[in-house]
């Protein structure tokens, strides 16, 4: 053996009882399980730690900053070994040089401007081979819905063309072909947002013909978050595709208390047949750009026609009426409360000091659009405990950070989610059994993904591991310290090989591109 664990609890990531062994380790793969004579060319002294399959944010944002920051701490040290990428329909590929230039305009509050990445790339299949050359954990690629629509017809509120469908059935079509594990779509971003239903059935068919998932981010978590629920079921189920419901929450005042019935609609679906899974943050704030909550006709054109708008008055009045009054869609259909909204980052340094701030009107927030070119990032505080604890219950449950990890006070999930999980809503709560959050965390999600060998403490399996403390184990972010790292959780292990140890980040960089398991 290259590695022996001794006398460790085993959580498997099945949802079964846990159990005591030891775990031995070869060429990267789960070799034994259970007492194991002798020794390896390594041994670990486990007694007193949990060891379960590594942990899969089925919601990650780190498209880029798995490319800038080998150390990548953020989410190594929460035991996660796997990320999925490409999230909310606007990612790097597949795109022409337009295209490129204007998502990384357009997400750059989410990952940076990119001015300090290579983008030598243009593909999926070119992006996955880039983290191939060896990032810090391993990830899996959706292909962008928003992305797929800007490269084939540009930013514009209107119906594809015959021609335009074809072309985007196409671009889907290959990115998958070439190692995607699915669809995502943010469709509360432009250009995403602009497609009907019917245009997304078409999509979701060829993801389906891959044995891929769509993960949409609906068209409402507020006034209309019911029906953009039972729209996305709908679509799914014409579409014949499998569905997974990106960080599945229920927002705003409109929703307080009313978790169960989202269940119930989800219950009613899976009862039929369909095959349906969702991931959740624990948290209550939710965290996205502060240009996200413009009408969608605001955004039409892409970053500079947004600008132009915001600078002529009368359009500038047009889009406070909607965010005041009406409600934007870009804000789920709910009048924005500018109270509920806090700064979290700004690209440009002279606006620093209104990160951490709360916004006080409309003049407040246009100038900050203006003077930091659409790049500011917001924490908007609208969630409801009782909906977070009663949605991570449910049985089709995964855990997704959602983490942005660029600004100066990103939400504490980017840095906490898992350990979050497992400390308050596991011991300190007992919303979950260990065993149970274990599975939401690896076996469900590898599930999800097709990954017949990740997922389990299984022998064969590859040894994604991590070993964690079920007493001490606790996020250290929070909202005032959201970058300071967990507790608790000691080594985690991709293919064998240790990315922390004895609480640390080593210099292994074991991840690789984790690609769609043919059918």
């Amino acid at each position: 053996m290259d590695l022996v664990v001794r006398g460790a609890r085993v959580v498997d990531g099945t949802g079964g009882p846990s159990y005591t062994a030891d775990v031995g380790v070869h060429e990267g793969r789960i070799a034994e399980i259970g007492r194991i004579r002798g020794g390896g060319r390594r041994t670990l002294d486990a007694h007193g730690l949990a060891l379960a399959p590594g942990f899969v944010d089925m919601h990650a944002h780190s498209d880029l900053a798995l490319l800038r920051d080998p150390d990548h701490s953020a989410k190594a040290a929460q035991g996660v070994t796997l990320e999925v990428l490409g999230q909310d329909g606007l990612s790097y590929a597949p795109a022409d040089d337009r295209t490129l230039g204007e998502v990384r305009a357009a997400i750059a509050g989410w990952n940076g401007s990119g001015e300090d990445i290579d983008f030598d790339w243009r593909t999926v299949g070119e992006y996955l081979d880039r983290l191939d050359r060896g990032v810090a954990l391993n990830a899996a690629y959706l292909v962008p819905q928003g992305t797929v629509r800007a490269y084939a017809l540009g930013w514009d509120d209107r119906p594809a063309t015959p021609a335009e469908l074809d072309r985007m059935r196409q671009l889907v079509a290959d990115g998958l072909a070439q190692g995607a594990v699915g669809l995502s779509s943010g469709l509360t971003y432009t250009p995403g947002m602009y497609a009907s239903g019917a245009e997304l059935a078409e999509l979701c068919r060829v993801v389906a013909s891959y044995g891929g998932y769509y993960c949409p981010h609906h068209r409402s978590y507020g006034r209309g978050a019911l029906p953009a629920y039972a729209e996305m079921i709908g679509l799914a189920r014409e579409a014949g595709c499998a569905l997974h419901l990106a960080h599945a929450t229920m927002n705003f005042a409109e929703n307080e208390g009313r978790a169960p019935e989202l269940l119930a609609l989800l219950d009613a679906a899976l009862a039929e047949g369909c095959d349906i899974t969702l991931d959740s943050y624990p948290y209550t704030p939710g965290c996205t750009t502060l240009v996200a909550l413009l009408p969608s006709w605001a955004n039409e054109g892409g970053p500079e026609a947004v600008l132009a708008r915001l600078r002529d008055d009368a359009e500038a009045e047009r889009i406070r009426y909607a965010l005041e009054v009406t409600g934007a869609d870009g804000c789920h259909g709910v009048p924005v409360d500018w109270s509920t909204i806090e700064i979290s980052g700004t690209a440009d340094p002279a606006f620093s000091a209104c990160v951490g701030t709360r916004l006080d009107g409309w003049d407040t927030a246009r100038r900050l659009l203006l003077g930091d070119r659409l790049a500011p990032t917001i924490l908007q505080h609208v969630g409801h405990e009782e909906n977070v604890r009663a949605i991570m219950r449910h049985p089709v449950h995964t855990g997704g950070s959602d983490g942005i990890l660029r600004g100066a006070k990103p939400h504490p999930r980017a840095y906490g989610t898992f350990p979050h999980y497992l400390g308050h809503y596991v011991r300190e709560l007992g919303v979950l059994s260990l065993e149970e959050c274990v599975a939401h965390l690896s076996g469900r999600p590898a599930a999800r993904l097709r990954l017949p060998d990740r997922g389990l403490v299984r022998a064969g399996h590859r040894a994604d591991l991590v070993l964690f403390d079920p007493d001490t184990v606790a996020a250290g972010s929070t909202y005032e310290n959201p970058r300071t790292l967990p507790t608790g959780i000691p080594h985690v292990l991709i293919d064998g090989r240790f990315v922390m140890r004895d609480g640390r980040r080593t210099d292994v960089l074991a991840g690789r591109s984790i690609r769609r398991t043919p059918l």
